[in-house]
């Protein structure tokens, strides 16, 4: 159940604007429900360059918003834009159906609207952006966000690292495999991910130019039937320092292949059932330069979040061990 109230209990200074009217209508006042000052925020000048911000004080999961008019006033947003941050700098638009999503605001100055979230989102920040208001008054708000504390765990890497994963053989399942994790970067380029077979098999995840490339190589094994590699090309500008998530999954010869809710179904030709892969996934890069002699690009520079393949969390052992 993750709807607490995350707003009600911050401090003052946890609260920003663009602009304020005056004292009594500083973004502190913008609490859900409440009376004092003015009875809530209101800008300087009402137009669409207005904003306020909320800083939660940690990253955390934020499911649902409710927005108010200034209490008992003529001035209320009718919508309004929803962006998030990890760092209060570098701003993210919450979409929803792959557009850019107005949501509806209020009908007067003191009605609740509530607005569940279609997915999640997970920052430290958070900006109500007004877009339209009542025509005869101004911009007013006062908000409450709902969510919960999200855990998470995190390892950066330098460009010159990588994590590498020993699989226990005596736990592998030859038949279905899934990899997830979430990345942030500014790089444009570098290897994610990478397994490799004794004979040639290998599975890479890479980052180029700002798309992710996942390869996969069934090699030259006589005993299998063989085909050229294959490539499946995913998403764009991922190198916006925000989050991405990347899902691979893999059962018998079905491969999903997911980026940010953007998923390629595909199947590949051959054994991949049986790919003779040594026991061990390298993460930010590659374990051992030069061991794949086409793979001789950079590794990975930024950070990984949640590291999970097949139900284990990696960056926990990894801190464990």
């Amino acid at each position: 159940n993750c709807d607490d109230q995350l707003v009600s209990a911050l401090p003052q200074s946890s609260f920003s604007s663009s602009s304020e009217l005056s004292s009594s209508h500083s973004p502190g006042f913008a609490r859900l429900n409440r009376r004092e000052g003015a009875g809530g925020w209101s800008p300087l000048v009402s137009n669409k360059y207005q904003w306020l911000q909320i800083d939660l004080g940690e990253r955390t999961e934020i499911t649902a918003v409710a927005t108010q008019g200034g209490y008992g006033s003529s001035d209320w947003v009718t919508h309004y834009l929803l962006m998030f941050s990890d760092s209060g700098r570098n701003w993210k638009q919450y979409r929803q159906e792959e557009s850019i999503w107005a949501i509806s605001g209020n009908t007067n100055a003191d009605s609740v609207v509530y607005y569940k979230l279609q997915h999640s989102i997970k920052a430290r920040f958070l900006r109500f952006v007004p877009l339209d208001w009542n025509p005869n008054g101004r911009i007013g708000m006062r908000i409450e966000v709902y969510g919960c504390t999200y855990t998470s765990e995190v390892v950066g890497f330098d460009g010159k690292s990588c994590l590498i994963y020993k699989l226990n053989q005596k736990f592998i399942s030859a038949l279905k495999d899934v990899i997830s994790l979430k990345f942030k970067t500014m790089e444009s380029d570098g290897i994610l991910l990478h397994r490799e077979g004794k004979n040639g098999d290998h599975i890479t995840l890479e980052l180029v130019k700002g798309k992710l490339s996942l390869l996969i190589n069934l090699g030259d094994d006589k005993n299998y039937s063989s085909s050229a590699p294959i490539n499946i090309i995913l998403g764009s500008l991922l190198d916006d320092q925000h989050w991405h998530s990347v899902l691979i999954e893999h059962f018998n010869n079905q491969v999903n292949f997911t980026v940010d809710k953007h998923t390629r179904h595909f199947y590949a030709k051959g054994r991949f059932d049986h790919l003779n892969f040594d026991y061990e996934l390298s993460f930010g890069g590659i374990a051992m330069p030069g061991k794949s002699g086409a793979l001789t690009r950079r590794n990975f520079h930024g950070c990984f979040e949640n590291i999970y393949y097949n139900g284990v969390n990696i960056i926990e052992l990894a801190r464990r061990h």
